[in-house]
């Protein structure tokens, strides 16, 4: 990832087509919530030299996709359907 301004910097990923493309092979809705995580993160950990603040913005994103999603062969599916957010925040 390249740094060139400081908008830039706050939020690396301004859409979904900016996002790695490893990311890509998400559904549409794990593709923002990884969007949003990582620029989330990426934020948090300015502090960071950029290598160590790229990691771990990576690993927060990931881990978020995660916690709605689950990997099953080649295919992300939802754990559970978009109307149940009773789950959402454990």
């Amino acid at each position: 990832m390249q740094r060139a301004d400081s908008e830039e910097e706050t939020m690396p990923y301004a859409s979904l087509d900016d996002l790695p493309p490893t990311v890509h092979r998400l559904p549409w809705h794990a593709r923002e919530i990884f969007r949003a995580a990582f620029n989330a993160a990426w934020a948090s950990y300015a502090d960071r030299e950029p290598r160590a603040q790229e990691e771990m913005a990576h690993r927060v994103a990931w881990a978020a996709v995660k916690k709605r999603y689950r990997k099953i062969g080649d295919h992300w599916i939802a754990k559970y359907g978009p109307v149940d957010r009773s789950r959402e925040f454990r």
